[in-house]
């Protein structure tokens, strides 16, 4: 007998290792982050590397709600808070990303008009933005 190992895989769940769930998960970091910077719709994006959409989409939640999960822990004051948006070593044109309020996310790229970016960020100090 194999144990607690095989009872599982006999009984469907079978269970991936910690490892495997890293490596998968920096696997679609990258490929994530790669469809934002294709200029591509995700449909595209998909397609053209041979991916399954429901799959990227999943692993999008998955990943944002990680993301989100210590932040969620914390009490809110209502300022901003800054996130990394690429951990790709020489990534100049990355610009930042606001986390706004209800998970919403403000991505600005490098290189924004500046009087662009004030309109923007004055609209979202409107009441109920």
């Amino acid at each position: 007998m194999c144990g607690s190992k095989c009872a599982r895989a006999a009984q469907g769940g079978i269970r991936v290792s910690k490892k495997q769930d890293v490596e998968k998960a920096r696997y679609w970091r990258t490929t994530i982050r790669a469809a934002a910077r294709s200029g591509l719709s995700i449909r595209e994006f998909c397609r053209q590397r041979k991916l399954h959409e429901s799959q990227f989409y999943w692993w999008q939640r998955r990943l944002a709600a990680a993301r989100q999960a210590p932040l969620s822990r914390k009490q809110s004051s209502g300022a901003a808070s800054f996130a990394l948006v690429s951990e790709e070593a020489g990534t100049a044109d990355a610009g930042i990303e606001l986390m706004l309020a209800g998970g919403r996310r403000l991505r600005i790229a490098r290189g924004v008009d500046e009087q662009t970016l004030r309109s923007v960020l004055a609209a979202l100090e409107q009441p109920g933005c």
